[in-house]
């Protein structure tokens, strides 16, 4: 490995949803198989359901409906309905690691009573050392959350 540290800037990804704060945060963290694309899946067997536990520390995982488990991450700040974050622990191969940590910081800002931002950050990539770079490329690109978060919007309220 080089003696060059890799930073890549974080990943922000900005969107408007026809819904409260209270509406757009319970949809995102409540809600997620309404939304959340299958392609996404890492699980061996059809996706049955994805948790994000309502708490600090709380387990976000994923469920197939054979029973098997895998994790995304924790979280790390729960404040409904204007903040979540969230320990991503996936490596560039999408396979979990317990001593990897990058993070997801979603803000939920009213710009009405019945429209809010949502603003999503994806950084510390660079802890994911020489691949940092390409893998910032994968969850930026079209495939990445640009279709996650527009499936969110749609079920949110576009």
């Amino acid at each position: 490995m080089n003696a060059r540290t890799i930073m890549p800037t974080p990943v922000r990804k900005q969107l408007q949803v026809n819904a409260s704060t209270e509406r757009a945060f319970e949809v995102f963290t409540q809600s997620i198989m309404r939304w959340w694309p299958p392609s996404h899946s890492l699980v061996k067997s059809p996706l049955k359901e994805i948790v994000i536990e309502p708490f600090v520390d709380g387990r976000w995982y994923q469920l197939g409906e054979d029973g098997s488990e895998c994790d995304n991450g924790r979280v790390l700040a729960w404040e409904p309905p204007h903040r979540l974050l969230l320990r991503w622990q996936l490596d560039p191969d999408w396979h979990y690691d317990p001593d990897l940590h990058t993070e997801v910081e979603i803000k939920f800002i009213a710009e009405s009573e019945t429209r809010t931002r949502v603003e999503l950050e994806h950084r510390l990539l660079e802890r994911m050392g020489d691949r940092s770079g390409i893998t910032r490329e994968r969850i930026d690109s079209p495939n990445g959350w640009t279709v996650i978060l527009e499936a969110y919007r749609q079920a949110a309220g576009a």
